[in-house]
Parts: C-alpha cells; sequence; structure tokens
C-alpha cells in the first residue's frame, strides 16, 4: 500500500477533490472504520485491535494503522517498557468522524439480511449470463 500521493502535478481544484476522495477511501476502507470505532472508546493495542477486527491481517492492521496515523485519525503512543506496549487513540478529527461510522455500520447490520437476499436474487437471475 503505498503511501505516496497519486494526485501529483494537477490544479488547485483538483487537488482539493483528490484530497476528498482519498479521505474518503482511507476512511471507508475495508478495516478502517472497525479500527476507527474501537480506537474512539479509548487506548487500544495492536493485539486488541487484531482480535476485534475480525479477518484482519497482521500486515494489513499494520499498513491500515500507519495510514490512519498519517492521516491524523490516529495517534501512536509508544510506552518505554519491555517488551514495548503501543498504543492508539483516536485523535479528535477521528472521534468527530465516530457518530457517522457508528450509524454506518448500525445501518449495514440492519439490512445484511435484505442484502443477502438481493444478492442471492440477483445471481439467480443472472445465472449463466
Amino acid at each position: 500500500m503505498s503511501q505516496g500521493n497519486s494526485c501529483v502535478s494537477i490544479g488547485r481544484a483538483q487537488a482539493r477533490a483528490c484530497t476528498v476522495r482519498e479521505a474518503l477511501d482511507r476512511v471507508g476502507g475495508k478495516w478502517s472504520i472497525g479500527i476507527l470505532v474501537a480506537a474512539a472508546k479509548g487506548p487500544v493495542r495492536f493485539t486488541e485491535l487484531e482480535r476485534q477486527v475480525e479477518g484482519i491481517s497482521r500486515r494489513m492492521l499494520t499498513l491500515t494503522l500507519r495510514n490512519l496515523e498519517r492521516d491524523g485519525l490516529l495517534h501512536r503512543r509508544v510506552h518505554p517498557t519491555v517488551p514495548p506496549k503501543v498504543e492508539y487513540t483516536a485523535t479528535p478529527m477521528a472521534l468527530e468522524l465516530y457518530e457517522s461510522l457508528v450509524a454506518l455500520t448500525d445501518w449495514a447490520e440492519r439490512h445484511r439480511g435484505a442484502i443477502s437476499e438481493a444478492r442471492a436474487a440477483y445471481d439467480r437471475e443472472h445465472a449463466g449470463q
């Protein structure tokens, strides 16, 4: 996952649109929502996130945490202990986003059955095409 800017050599208006798109891509990413919701509840350690975010690999968790930190949504704190204790907390910007993320996850939970049924119906109608 590159941390480079994919929006180079463009005008100011395009750069603003690109930043907005990148921000939405980040917070709407497959793993970001679960991580941000967990971090909004207070400091959370890597292993706790690994358990809470179902299906995420260690590598993807590391990359996602790094990118969320880079975007100013998480703060990483390393405690000087042996072994090192690392905690992640949501920044004020992420806490502002929290209610929207919870609303989105609640919506998905409420409608997962209907979505599953719609997918099955679509697959039946389009089988063999």
